[in-house]
């Protein structure tokens, strides 16, 4: 593929993608329908999963998982979509419905007495931890790294997991979760486990609504404090969970609390999304974007900080994964090309190359470079990879004319 040609596949790929970004997130129903029969739970159970866009079989993708998916997953798969790459890893979503035994579900503890049966928490965690995420883990793409996300008493249900099973997920999404719940019972257990177990490598975010008083809405966060009323034990056993994660150093948690003023309960789902994903994939973002954007900028530099990215996210992940998309370095080295900055679009090439093996572009651009060097045998090299990957007549065509010119 010419420097020229590529140029203009790029610019059309990019009107496609917002275009087509548009359609799917508004005019399709987000997630595939699958259920499975639970032994645990005695009944079918129905999720949702939805693909990332752009979406390679030959990739595995981290997952994340939400509660009253039916409801939710819409909202997490736009939010996904507008922020994936730059600030979030692709992630297959699983939106896991809870519209029946709902209250029993998500549920820590019995109380009575109550409108609907509930504290079945321990039965569907069983359910998530020997069923559903080895069923997902067994025929979809993903790796073993999870995120929880739940609202309401879905958010009960996240911080419950995190204090009694951490090891299932890494990170959890609490949004406006119901600590009230049971006379505080998530803040009660809370104080032990930080106290003698450690959470190093585990992240949770926790929102907050603003209404502070079921009465008096212009109570602030500051005055709930000194209330001691049922009308604010909502927000009092949200903002006491807080406060107990911001000094509990000790356990190695990695934690962030936000409160959204203008958001009731039944709103705050959507803006807890967006700030709480951010917020847990803070690490994800991608370090001195401005250097890719100076021609100054040494190769070696570059290769260090591409270097350092790659190790953190292995650290993160628990296994390799390339530090960027595969279009941001090919673009990067044919704009290195073009602006006659060789090493450096070798070395974005190379790294195509190590972290996209199986992609037959990384090679076709290698053999780009190659030609810009009038290298016709390493061209040809290069570019029969290409044809073994894609076995296109385009690629055909170019074994043979590197071949006629070497």
């Amino acid at each position: 593929m010419t420097y020229f040609h590529h140029k203009i596949f790029l610019c059309v790929l990019l009107l496609l993608c917002v275009f087509g970004n548009a359609q799917a997130q508004f005019l399709t129903q987000a997630g595939l329908k699958d259920s499975m029969y639970s032994e645990v739970l005695d009944e079918s159970r129905v999720f949702y999963v939805q693909l990332p866009e752009g979406f390679d079989s030959e990739k595995k993708y981290p997952t994340a998982y939400i509660l009253d998916g039916e409801i939710l997953l819409p909202a997490l798969s736009v939010t996904q979509s507008f922020y994936s790459g730059g600030f979030l890893p692709e992630m297959i979503l699983i939106g896991i419905s809870n519209h029946q035994n709902r209250n029993r579900d998500l549920t820590p503890s019995v109380v009575e007495p109550s409108y609907a049966p509930n504290g079945g928490a321990a039965a569907f965690t069983e359910f998530l931890s020997k069923e559903l995420i080895p069923y997902i883990e067994g025929k979809y793409p993903v790796t073993t790294y999870r995120t929880l996300i739940g609202h309401s008493y879905g958010g009960l249900f996240a911080i419950n997991t995190l204090l009694n099973h951490p090891e299932l997920f890494a990170n959890y999404l609490a949004i406006d979760p119901s600590l009230d719940w049971d006379d505080q019972l998530m803040l009660k257990q809370a104080r032990e486990v930080f106290g003698s177990e450690s959470h190093k490598g585990k992240s949770l975010y926790i929102s907050l609504n603003g209404q502070m008083h079921m009465q008096k809405p212009e109570m602030t966060i500051e005055e709930v404090k000194q209330d001691e009323s049922d009308f604010t034990l909502f927000a009092r056993s949200n903002r006491a969970f807080a406060e107990l994660c911001r000094t509990s150093s000790a356990s190695g948690l990695d934690f962030d609390w936000e409160l959204f003023p203008k958001d009731l309960h039944g709103t705050i789902p959507l803006p807890s999304l967006r700030s709480g994903l951010i917020s847990l994939f803070e690490w994800f973002q991608m370090e001195r974007v401005e250097l890719f954007n100076i021609p100054e900028t040494p190769a070696k530099e570059l290769m260090e900080l591409t270097e350092y990215r790659a190790k953190k996210l292995e650290a993160r992940f628990g296994y390799e994964v390339a530090p960027y998309p595969e279009d941001l370095v090919t673009m990067s080295g044919y704009m290195s090309m073009d602006m006659g900055q060789m090493e450096k679009a070798k070395m974005f090439f190379e790294q195509g190359i190590r972290y996209f093996p199986k992609s037959a572009n990384v090679y076709d651009s290698m053999a780009d470079y190659f030609v810009t060097q009038t290298d016709f045998e390493s061209a040809l090299t290069y570019v029969k990879k290409a044809y073994a990957i894609s076995g296109s007549e385009y690629h055909k065509k170019r074994v043979e004319e590197f071949d006629s010119k070497k």
